[in-house]
């Protein structure tokens, strides 16, 4: 894989998501339509949608462990720590040879830099929210969330 293409690619993405905030009963639909794809997909998924802070939506579906939940709050607390996915951190910590850990002090206990969260963000940057999935590879994780998310602020 070709880093810096990768990492050119996800903050596409990323900007492609900017948008006004969303009350509570639109982040319980995102939680929706994300188990909704990952039913249809057959695939199994810890998913969370927090909205300042606040855990809006959060279903662990059946063929998940616990680890997964734990999985969904490290990737939760690197993207709303840094405003991005956490999956463009983790590309980051690559095309620098690091880790989170090394360049910042932050435990891995509590923060991963693997694809699955997004945050939620306004035009002007500041973020209101985040979604994160877990259960997949990191990269599927992270491209499922963002189609989702994606078609969720279209709507």
């Amino acid at each position: 894989m070709d880093i810096e293409a990768e990492r050119a690619r996800v903050g596409e993405q990323e900007r492609s998501l900017r948008a006004a905030p969303r009350g509570a009963d639109a982040a319980w639909q995102l939680g929706c339509r994300l188990r909704d794809v990952a039913l249809a997909r057959g695939v199994a998924l810890a998913i969370e949608v927090r909205l300042a802070g606040q855990t809006v939506f959060f279903h662990a579906m059946p063929g998940t462990a616990p680890c997964h939940a734990d999985w969904v709050r490290r990737k939760r607390n690197t993207a709303e720590w840094q405003g991005s996915s956490s999956y463009a951190v983790g590309l980051a910590m690559r095309a620098e040879s690091t880790t989170l850990l090394d360049k910042t002090g932050l435990p891995t206990r509590d923060y991963a830099q693997h694809g699955g969260s997004v945050a939620l963000r306004s035009d002007d940057g500041v973020v209101w929210g985040s979604a994160t999935v877990s259960g997949l590879a990191q990269r599927d994780d992270h491209e499922l969330l963002v189609e989702v998310v994606r078609s969720w602020l279209a709507a």
